[in-house]
C-alpha cells in the first residue's frame, strides 16, 4: 500500500510539471569524427572538426609577439538573438564514473559565430586530448521549447592534435603588423646595415618566405648631410636598391617594389652629433597587402 501511494504521488508530480521540448544533439559519430589541419605554416595553424547538420569548429593560432589561441564555432544557422551557451567537458559513455566539468560560458551574439578566447580554447583542447567531449548547451533561438547540445567528438583527435601543437610551436614570434613599417639603419658612409637592422631585415625575409603576396613595397632611402648631395642621393638609392634585391630574391615581384633615394633630404634628427646623424642614415620599408 505504501509503495502504491508513493507511485501515485510521483505520477501526480510528473503530470503537474510543464512539458519541455526535446534536447537536440549534434555531433559526429565515432566513424565520421574527422579532425584536420588546414595548410599549416609559420603564420597560422588551424585545427578543424565538422559537426554534421550544424557547422564546423575551429581552433586557430596565428603568428604574433604573444602566444594566442581562439576557438570559433562556425554555425550554419547564426544566432537570431543574444544568448549564452554553457560549455562543458562531457565524458563519453566509455568513461564510467567521470563527471562533466564546466569550461566556460560562450556569448552567442546576433548574426555572429560563437567564439572563445585563449584560456577556454586551450582547456577544450586539453579535455579533448584526455578523451572528453567539449559540449555547448543553449536555448534554441528558433524554437523556444528546445534545448541544443553541440559536441566535439574526441575520436581520432590525438594524432592530429600533436601535429597541431607542433605547428603552433613553430609560429613566427611576430605578425605582419610588426614588420609592415620598418626603419633600417646603416653604418657611416656605407651600405652595410647595423646589426640590429640586419636582424630586422631577416625578420621581414622570414615572413615573406611564408607569405609573399604583397600588393606594394615602398623603399625610401636617406643619408646624413656629410658628403656631396649627388653622392648622398646615389648612396641612398643604392641602399634601397640592395633591399629591393633581397626582397625579389625571396619571390616578391619586381614591379611591386618602388624604390626612391632622397639623399640628405627629410632629416629626422640634427646632423650635429654622430648619434643623431646615425638616425638619418636609413631605409624606410613599408609593406602593404590586401
Amino acid at each position: 500500500m505504501i509503495i502504491r501511494q508513493g507511485l501515485i504521488i510521483a505520477l501526480g508530480l510528473m503530470c503537474s510539471l510543464p512539458a519541455f521540448g526535446a534536447m537536440r544533439h549534434y555531433s559526429a559519430s565515432i566513424e565520421s569524427s574527422d579532425w584536420a589541419i588546414a595548410d599549416p605554416s609559420r603564420l597560422q595553424c588551424e585545427l578543424s572538426h565538422k559537426v554534421p547538420g550544424y557547422g564546423e569548429a575551429k581552433f586557430v593560432s596565428v603568428a604574433s609577439k604573444q602566444l594566442n589561441m581562439e576557438f570559433d564555432m562556425q554555425m550554419a544557422l547564426l544566432p537570431k538573438k543574444f544568448s549564452i551557451a554553457s560549455v562543458y567537458a562531457v565524458p563519453p559513455n566509455w568513461m564510467p564514473g567521470q563527471m562533466p566539468r564546466k569550461i566556460a560560458n560562450m556569448q552567442l551574439r546576433k548574426q555572429y559565430h560563437g567564439d572563445l578566447p585563449e584560456e577556454a580554447a586551450w582547456t577544450m583542447l586539453s579535455e579533448l586530448e584526455k578523451g572528453f567531449w567539449p559540449t555547448l548547451y543553449y536555448q534554441d533561438w528558433y524554437n523556444r521549447h528546445d534545448q541544443v547540445a553541440v559536441a566535439l567528438n574526441a575520436s581520432n583527435f590525438r594524432p592530429i592534435y600533436h601535429k597541431f601543437v607542433q605547428c603552433v610551436s613553430q609560429l613566427l614570434p611576430y605578425s605582419f603588423d610588426d614588420i609592415a613599417y620598418t626603419v633600417l639603419s646603416y653604418e657611416k658612409n656605407s651600405t652595410e646595415l647595423t646589426k640590429y637592422s640586419q636582424k630586422r631585415l631577416t625578420m621581414i625575409g622570414e615572413y615573406l618566405k611564408e607569405d609573399s603576396s604583397l600588393d606594394l613595397v615602398l623603399l625610401d632611402g636617406y643619408t646624413d648631410s656629410y658628403g656631396g648631395r649627388w653622392t648622398n642621393e646615389q648612396l641612398s638609392e643604392k641602399r634601397a636598391g640592395d633591399v629591393k634585391g633581397y626582397l625579389t630574391a625571396l619571390g616578391v615581384a619586381d614591379d611591386r617594389i618602388e624604390v626612391n633615394g632622397h639623399g640628405e633630404k627629410r632629416h629626422i634628427a640634427p646632423n650635429t652629433t654622430s648619434d643623431s646623424r646615425a638616425l638619418n642614415r636609413r631605409v624606410v620599408v613599408r609593406l602593404s597587402k590586401g
